[in-house]
């Protein structure tokens, strides 16, 4: 098996690395990597709909989509990241406790008792500490792949865990699929721990039982990361691929300003205004219904938003394009 433990810890970077080893690998593949803050949201989910982009963006924090289905997982440097790629089995059964079990076992032996439960979580002493994922992947030549990965909380930031992911659910009504934030724990907290007290020597600690049972790792040679870093460029580092998946969602917001209160309630679909209304105790020169037809099929995209809303002033008095595409966005 191909063993790879890269110190790349861009998200994008990442994410397009597994793909590359799902399209291009003829072997099995293990890799362990890690990631700055980010929130990864599933294949499925509404973008919109999962996270708290105020305190995403006020926390520098990325936002990324990967290839699996499931819910949303913040991810920093204490937090470590697993992946297995194998051939898919002709059957296309989920199957977490085959790829679980060696992470189990390693975890055991440090003093944590996990278990995998129904779903796709580890937990130890009641509290998740590892996520999981899985898909199949048809790659270009026809071959099936299988990806499994899955997180490990060692000493992650959880209080920005779930303030990225707080969601106002009283004004959104969303149609994606929804996370649900577990209880959670650091696994460096755990009752019974006696391994390393970093994250980089548990993660040493990993390498080295990997290397064990797979061999020697390797990190991704120039040509791959040459590859990897234009595939991650054009796909998952993008606004089409991170928000443009989104399904259909609806919010309303209303904000105070020194003009007056300014409501806005819209539709979206992918990422793009299908219906959107302004009210308030504004004044205008002009009716914002020509506002709102010129803001159809705009995606809730800063630079988009604030082009689209040029002039506006003409139709929320002393109003700025910067501060009504703001309002539309919850920022």
């Amino acid at each position: 098996m191909l063993f790879i433990c890269d110190g790349a810890t861009d998200p994008y970077f990442n994410l397009a690395a597994e793909e590359y080893v799902l399209e291009k690998g003829e072997r099995e593949a293990f890799l362990l990597w890690r990631n700055e803050p980010s929130v990864i949201i599933g294949k499925n989910q509404n973008a919109y709909a999962q996270l708290h982009l105020p305190f995403v963006q006020a926390n520098h924090i990325q936002v990324a989509r990967r290839l699996t289905g499931g819910g949303a997982v913040f991810h920093d440097l204490g937090n470590i990241n697993f992946t297995f790629i194998t051939d898919a089995p002709e059957h296309d059964q989920i199957d977490f406790a085959r790829f679980t079990a060696p992470i189990v076992a390693n975890l055991r032996r440090l003093g944590v008792a996990a278990i995998l439960n129904g779903r796709n979580d580890l937990l130890a002493a009641g509290r998740k500490i590892s996520g999981n994922a899985q898909c199949v992947y048809h790659a270009g030549d026809g071959r099936r792949r299988l990806l499994h990965h899955g997180t490990l909380l060692f000493s992650a930031d959880l209080s920005r865990l779930s303030g990225a992911l707080q969601v106002n659910r009283e004004k959104m009504e969303s149609k994606g699929i929804e996370s649900v934030v577990s209880r959670v724990a650091n696994i460096r907290e755990l009752p019974g721990y006696s391994g390393p007290d970093t994250v980089e020597a548990f993660l040493q600690n990993l390498a080295d039982s990997a290397a064990v049972d797979y061999g020697a790792a390797r990190e991704y040679t120039l040509e791959e990361s040459a590859a990897i870093r234009q595939l991650a460029e054009k796909k998952y580092n993008t606004w089409d691929w991170i928000f443009g998946q989104s399904g259909e969602y609806r919010v309303s917001r209303e904000k105070r300003f020194d003009f007056g209160s300014v409501s806005v309630s819209l539709d979206a679909y992918k990422g793009v205004i299908r219906r959107i209304a302004f009210s308030g105790d504004y004044f205008g020169a002009e009716d914002t219904v020509r506002l709102e037809a010129r803001l159809m099929g705009v995606p809730l995209e800063p630079k988009a938003l604030t082009a689209a809303l040029a002039g506006c002033e003409k139709y929320i008095y002393k109003s700025t394009s910067e501060q009504l595409a703001a309002l539309i966005l919850g920022q």
